[in-house]
């Protein structure tokens, strides 16, 4: 009878743990659901968003001088409540991908001089407004530069910022950039192994919050006070969001506060080594192999004849197809969010470009193919056909290969477009100056027929085959042989290429791309490495670590070289000398 019964017992409690297994699978489920739902909705909701608030804009610019200052007054008006909702559309969406584990974490280096003065730009009018003392001190054992997601960090410190001056009617708020040797919690691991701690402090002289609900205020939705007729507004996210942030990157936030005697958030950041910071931050998509970019150079479908592609629907909007004429900047608008592009269509008009428009990836690549623009604006959520495919297909026709495509979407991807070939990438929602900008620099590119390149080798006769063999009347080289002068070089002129050799002789090739990537005009600066020895995975993530746009690694025969630098020139095969157009007709045959 005793066995018997704890055989009953057994099963009661396997049964109990199915149960709670089958639970557990349920209650991920729902939470994988409720986080998809939050992210596709907050791409729903910023999609029309971004429309209202550029024609906002635009109205309350009273560029014409024919609204009253009463509709200017209401213009405003819209256009600060959409931005109030931006806010809160994209704290949900930044919830949604903390829970879902899908937040990324992309690592560069940074001064903190430049931290410092982008939030006191951000802040300082606020204080003013306040009538606030706002102070921004860096200690003088700070290191010069941090190494960090600048997106992030900003983004914590904003949070916290704004809670300060929000609860603060009176005295001064203060960040205070310190090195920290304690403070944080014992149980933190990465903190207490990391090199240097940087403590980020944000003092103020506000409400104060109660000892009781100082831990309340981290959790989402939460406020010290949350009664219906509270004082100060919001959601609550802040908080949590910033916790969570501080969490991936192996911090800490605390906070010491009393009622009436302001309150002290501290921000506890490790600087840890790339290869320990390499691993533990999420990606939204796998880097791409030295394998996989072989294979995409050297394969390419064979182009679609234009008399045999089929004809593109009518557009919705009523674009320019129809009146272009030799001579003619065509511009290329893939947006399947009408109001949009028809903003896009208007603003490029008033550039001096022709525009086409599509609403689907698929209209969008034949009309690529059949009218081959100037340039090409892309969205990436499309139906039919998503953008990524679009650009792909683009950058594999020889015929398409040299248009410049600006993508403009919604999605996080920067460093995807531009690996792929993009010229540059926006993240929506965009400001009508931003959008205006963008054209200016894409018609500044279309007109600059002579494209400069700067390449960094230290052997003489190889520099000068990389030169004769890159070189034509599209393109101006400029060929040095060390660091320095590549970083001077890059200081005095605009390049939009560069191939660099790893090996110099007063500096690596990592220490000049770090040095690149910190100096205006280097950010962007598409890098092509040409080495002749092999990588290491090391080597190879520390590469990705550096360099924030493109990186071509291993790039071992002339052929390639040719290839890619082609490619983010935007060079036109056609155009090439015929021995030149031949190799890469080669390269791409197989």
């Amino acid at each position: 009878m005793q066995k018997q019964e704890v055989e009953r017992k057994n099963r009661e409690i396997e049964q109990a743990r199915l149960s709670l297994e089958d639970k557990a699978e349920q209650l991920a489920l729902s939470s994988k659901y409720k986080s998809e739902f939050l992210a596709n909705m907050s791409h729903e909701l910023r999609t029309p968003l971004n429309s209202l608030l550029i024609l906002a804009k635009l109205l309350s610019d009273n560029i014409d001088r024919n609204l009253t200052a009463k509709q200017v007054e209401y213009s405003q008006t819209i256009y600060s409540a959409g931005n109030d909702l931006l806010a809160l559309i994209n704290d949900i969406l930044d919830l949604a991908k903390i829970e879902s584990g899908t937040m990324s974490i992309d690592m560069t280096q940074m001064p903190l001089t430049e931290l410092g003065d982008q939030i006191e730009r951000t802040f300082r009018q606020i204080a003013q407004s306040k009538g606030l003392a706002f102070t921004i001190e860096l200690t003088p054992e700070l290191p010069t530069t941090i190494y960090t997601d600048v997106k992030r960090l900003q983004q914590v410190l904003k949070n916290l910022l704004s809670n300060a001056f929000k609860f603060t009617e009176q005295g001064e708020v203060r960040l205070r950039i310190a090195v920290a040797k304690q403070g944080w919690s014992k149980d933190q691991e990465t903190l207490n192994r990391a090199q240097i701690v940087i403590a980020f402090s944000v003092s103020d002289t506000g409400i104060g919050i109660a000892p009781d609900k100082q831990k309340v205020i981290f959790e989402a939705f939460q406020q010290a006070d949350g009664s219906t007729s509270r004082r100060y507004g919001g959601t609550g996210l802040g908080l949590s969001i910033s916790r969570e942030i501080a969490r991936l990157f192996g911090g800490e936030i605390k906070l010491i506060s009393q009622p009436g005697q302001g309150s002290t958030f501290t921000f506890y950041f490790p600087q840890l080594s790339p290869e320990s910071t390499s691993k533990p931050f999420p990606t939204p998509y796998s880097p791409i192999s030295t394998d996989a970019i072989n294979r995409v150079s050297t394969h390419s479908p064979l182009p679609t004849p234009h008399s045999l592609l089929p004809t593109p629907q009518s557009p919705l909007l009523n674009d320019d197809r129809t009146t272009i004429g030799i001579g003619d900047r065509v511009l290329l608008i893939v947006e399947d969010d009408v109001n949009f592009a028809r903003i896009l269509l208007e603003m490029a008009q008033q550039h001096g470009f022709k525009v086409i428009t599509a609403q689907t990836g698929s209209t969008g690549l034949m009309l690529a193919q059949q009218f081959l623009p100037s340039a090409i604006l892309l969205d990436i959520r499309l139906p039919e056909m998503d953008g990524w495919t679009v650009l792909d297909r683009l950058k594999h026709d020889p015929n398409t290969r040299h248009i410049p495509v600006h993508i403009m979407s919604v999605e996080e991807g920067r460093q995807r477009g531009l690996q792929l070939g993009a010229i540059a990438y926006l993240q929506k929602p965009l400001t009508s100056e931003t959008i205006s900008e963008a054209l200016g620099k894409i018609k500044g590119f279309v007109e600059r027929q002579v494209k400069n390149l700067l390449v960094v080798e230290d052997d003489d006769t190889q520099r000068l085959s990389i030169v004769e063999l890159i070189g034509n009347s599209d393109v101006s080289t400029t060929a040095v042989g060390t660091g320095a002068a590549a970083l001077e070089a890059i200081r005095s002129q605009h390049f939009d290429c560069l191939v660099l050799d790893l090996g110099l002789p007063d500096m690596t090739g990592f220490e000049l791309i770090e040095q690149i990537k910190l100096l205006p005009h280097g950010k962007t600066l598409p890098i092509i490495v040409y080495t002749g020895r092999e990588i290491s995975k090391a080597q190879e993530t520390e590469l990705r670590r550096i360099a924030e746009t493109i990186i071509i690694k291993d790039v071992r025969s002339p052929e390639r070289l040719l290839d890619e630098t082609a490619l983010f020139l935007h060079r036109v095969q056609a155009n090439l000398p015929a021995p030149k157009r031949e190799i890469l007709e080669q390269l791409h045959s197989f």
